[in-house]
Order: structure tokens, then C-alpha cells, then sequence
């Protein structure tokens, strides 16, 4: 009771001292919905999914909005014009992150995704960009096609609950060959790295953060205190500890005794180095295998459920692969180019229900102005990509999958994969986008290549109907549903069996 009275005294106090220190601006700030005192507009958000409050937003106030939670400036972008306007062709003052006070009582300021712009995260992306650029990305052919294979057989065997599991040891397993080599314990890295992930996702959004930013003096009180999702902070660090040593040194351990497989970390302890170097490798490593992992598993999964619920897409791309593939042979990506349909199935399943729907926040480092309108320093931005994605004008009848919107008539890709907003804008985009998009491909030419994913039947022979329903959070993936796979090329799945047993 004292705690509680005690709190509501300091945020009485914080509240007169906002009201009496507001800032004056030079301009008027952009539309938005009206804020009540200090709270803002924190009451009027969906907290579960706030990108559709911020679309719902966008139709009454345009296309870009202002709003504000706990005092803190918060730009909503609902157009991907205005997009590549302020974070592409303005990315000198919209590429930094906001200051995510969670992200370092977590553990979790090591990720090279929130890092502020500047020396560190240059370091972090040339790294990146060494090992996974368009030309480095596809010489890992073998990588992407032997995994797919080995998701395909683990498929025919998978209940709805293992799906995610799947995916997610696919996704895993390609981003460790590359990353770390081949470690002993790859499945507990796995499913603490899982962990780690799902800890992140709930404490880091901008709209929770924003409360240790308006309160600072809550660093202080030990985590019990908040409860739930604060209350694991803990807990998470201790798992940040254990994931950035304890692989990198197994690599070390590797190398001595010549058991080392050829990876990141291997190259990088293989020259010389100090101890600042090897925390930033070891910080680059685990934030590439644990974005890596989580963002192409939640693309996977919402790829097998579109394909279940319009069977004439996956007929048509099946169509597509076994016209330009040999019925006895695998398609790799040498066949791409012939395979231009499967390239938009993965685009319209990146639009249809984008893995990140707000992204990840971008913050502004100086004043801006954008037609007319005031735009302050330090404010939180974000693109609201379920607002992107669901832009009438842009991609008519929305909430239909529809691969052929993104082909030309003639039956050409229009634009690249890797172009895709899903990606994120400006000097943020996603250094791993040509390694996501060839791993993504290979995954699903090889299961349309073999299975055909249908409805489950129940107890009586009658179709079990799936409702496409989604998690929450910074990353989405599809709810559990039911699903049966069934062989289509028996070929096909003889050679896997035949290469997986070789």
C-alpha cells in the first residue's frame, strides 16, 4: 500500500514537471489523436496489436501521424511513399534507434539491431556484409538445399504443435552453419535462444519501454516489483551471458583440437584479435542467429498456412517448379529464374501478414520538418507495415493472398525480393536479406516440390476449417492449426531420402 502511494505521489510529481517544462515548437506538429495529460495516447492503443490502432489512426488523420505515450514524440508512418521519403532519402537524421532502457537492464544492448548509429554498428555491419551480401549469400547453395531436404522429410511427420518447432530448427540450423559451424549442443542453443527471443519480444516495444524512459528512477527497484514480463529481466540476462560465450567458445575448443567447421567465428578467431574484438564478434554471431532464425521461421510458417488455405497457389507454383524442373530432381536455386511465380508467392506472403508489423523503430537525431509539419528530435518512428501492407490503392482487396499482384502481365517478378518493405528502410535495412529470401526460397521450392499441404480432417472424415490468427509482439508467426501433408512426387522424396542417408 505505501509502495503503491509512494509511485503515485512520484508520478504526480513527473506529471507537474512535464506540464510545466512543454515545449514550445516552431511549427505545428503532425495529425494525431488528441492526448489526454502526460498519458498521451497510451489508453487508446491496443497494447496486444498496436499496429492496428495506428492503421485505424491513419484513415482519420493521414498518412503519417504524431502521437504521444508517457511524454514521449512518436511518428507513425501508414505510407511506404512517405517511407522512402523520410528514411531513405532524409537517413542522416532517421537511422539511429530510440534509446530502449529495457534493452540494457535485459542484457539485450548487445544486438546490433537497436544499437544507436555510429562506429559500432559500421563495425557490426561490415561484418554482415562480408558474409552475407548477394554474391557471399548464394555460394551457400549446398547449406540451404541440404537443410531444406531434411525440413521436408521432418514435415511428413510433424503434428500442428511441431510446426513452429520445425521451422524454426530449418531457419536455425542454416544460420548456425554459417555463423558458428557445427556445435554439440545445437538443439539446447536452439530452444534457449527461443527463449531468449520470446523474453525480448514482450519487453522491448517501444510502447513499454517508453515507460522507463518517462520514469528513470524505475531502474532502480528490483525487477519483482513490475511483475510479468519486467520480472524477467533477470532471467535474461543470465541467458545473454550464456548464449554469447558459451558457443564461441565451443568454436575455440574446436579449433584446438581440429574439429573446427569452416563459419564466422572460426574465420575470425583464426587471426589475430583483443578482447574488444571478441565481444563485438560474439555480439554479431548471436544477433544473427537469433533474428535470423525467428524472422525466416514466422515466414515459413505463414507460407504453409496461405498455402493451405488457397490450393490453387500452391497447385500453380507446383505447376511452375515440376514444368521447369525434371521430375526426378530437386529444384535449387540455379532453377530460379525459370520459377518466377514461386518469387511472388514469397513477396504476397511477406505482405499478406508481414512478420514485424511495425518494424523495428527508427528515432530522429536532429528537428525535422515534413510538409509543413513539425517533426521533434529524439521522436520514436516507426512504419507501420500492417498499414503498408493493407494500402488499397497499392494492393487491391488486401486481405486476399494473391501472388500475381506482384507480377507483370507478361508473367515477370516486378520487383526484387529483397526490395520488399518487410525488410525495413534506409541505412537499418536488413543486412541479411539476400541470405533470408535464398534460405526462404529453397524451403519452400523444396516442400512444393515433394508435399502438398492440406486441411486435417477430424474423427468423422470432415475437414477441420483454419482461421488464419496470429501471435503478438515485434514478431508475429501464425497460431498453432491443423494441417496434413501428403507425398505428391515419390521421386523426389526417394532422392532426399537417398542424399539424407548417403
Amino acid at each position: 500500500m505505501l509502495f503503491t502511494l509512494g509511485i503515485s505521489c512520484i508520478i504526480a510529481l513527473v506529471v507537474a514537471l512535464g506540464l510545466s517544462r512543454r515545449r514550445v515548437y516552431p511549427l505545428p506538429l503532425l495529425p494525431g489523436p488528441r492526448p489526454i495529460p502526460f498519458l498521451g495516447n497510451a489508453l487508446q492503443l491496443n497494447t496486444k496489436r498496436p499496429w492496428l490502432t495506428y492503421t485505424a489512426w491513419g484513415k482519420t488523420y493521414g498518412k503519417i501521424i504524431h502521437s504521444r505515450i508517457l511524454g514521449i514524440d512518436m511518428i507513425i508512418i501508414n505510407s511506404e511513399t512517405i517511407a522512402q521519403e523520410l528514411l531513405e532519402k532524409r537517413s542522416a537524421n532517421y537511422s539511429t534507434r530510440p534509446v530502449v532502457r529495457t534493452n540494457k537492464l535485459a542484457g539485450l544492448d548487445f544486438n546490433s539491431v537497436m544499437l544507436p548509429y555510429g562506429e559500432t554498428l559500421r563495425q557490426h555491419r561490415k561484418i554482415y556484409h562480408q558474409v552475407l551480401r548477394a554474391e557471399v549469400s548464394i555460394s551457400y547453395h549446398e547449406i540451404y538445399s541440404r537443410h531444406a531436404n531434411e525440413l521436408v522429410i521432418d514435415l511428413l511427420g510433424a503434428t500442428s504443435d511441431l510446426l513452429r518447432q520445425h521451422t524454426e530448427a530449418y531457419s536455425g540450423s542454416v544460420i548456425m552453419t554459417v555463423t558458428y559451424g557445427h556445435l554439440t549442443h545445437e538443439s539446447s542453443f536452439l530452444s534457449r535462444a527461443h527463449e531468449l527471443l520470446d523474453i525480448g519480444k514482450q519487453i522491448t516495444t517501444p510502447e513499454k519501454a517508453a515507460m522507463f524512459t518517462a520514469f528513470p528512477f524505475l531502474e532502480k527497484l528490483p525487477f519483482w516489483c513490475f511483475g510479468g514480463a519486467f520480472a524477467l529481466m533477470g532471467h535474461c540476462r543470465e541467458l545473454c551471458h550464456q548464449l554469447l560465450n558459451e558457443p564461441f567458445n565451443e568454436v575455440k575448443a574446436q579449433i584446438a583440437d581440429g574439429t573446427a567447421s569452416r563459419s564466422l567465428v572460426t574465420d575470425f578467431l583464426s587471426q589475430a584479435h583483443d578482447d574488444t574484438d571478441e565481444d563485438m564478434m560474439k555480439a554479431v554471431a548471436l544477433t544473427g542467429y537469433v533474428a535470423g532464425m525467428e524472422s525466416t521461421a514466422s515466414v515459413l510458417q505463414t507460407f504453409l498456412l496461405a498455402m493451405m488455405l488457397y490450393p490453387e497457389v500452391q497447385s500453380h507454383a507446383r505447376a511452375e517448379i515440376d514444368q521447369a524442373v525434371r521430375h526426378d530432381n530437386m529444384p535449387c536455386l540455379d532453377d530460379r529464374a525459370s520459377l518466377p511465380y514461386l518469387d511472388a508467392i514469397l513477396r504476397e506472403v511477406l505482405r499478406w501478414n508481414p512478420p514485424g508489423p511495425l518494424g523495428i523503430a527508427h528515432a530522429t537525431s536532429n528537428d525535422d520538418v515534413y510538409d509543413g509539419y513539425f517533426i521533434p528530435k529524439g521522436a520514436i518512428v516507426m512504419v507501420n507495415q500492417w498499414a503498408l501492407s493493407r494500402d488499397e490503392d497499392i494492393f487491391p482487396d488486401a486481405s486476399r493472398f494473391d501472388p500475381s499482384r506482384h507480377l507483370t502481365v507478361d508473367g515477370k517478378l516486378k520487383n526484387p525480393f529483397v526490395n520488399h518493405f518487410a525488410f525495413g528502410h534506409g541505412r537499418r535495412i536488413c543486412p541479411g536479406r539476400w541470405f533470408a529470401e535464398n534460405g526462404l526460397w529453397s524451403a519452400a521450392a523444396a516442400i512444393l516440390a515433394v508435399l502438398r499441404i492440406d486441411h486435417a480432417k477430424d474423427s468423422n472424415g470432415d475437414r477441420i476449417e483454419v482461421k488464419p490468427e496470429f501471435t503478438t509482439g515485434l514478431l508475429i508467426h501464425p497460431e498453432p492449426f491443423h494441417y496434413s501433408f501428403e507425398v505428391v512426387n515419390t521421386t523426389r522424396e526417394a532422392h532426399i531420402r537417398a542424399m539424407m542417408n548417403s
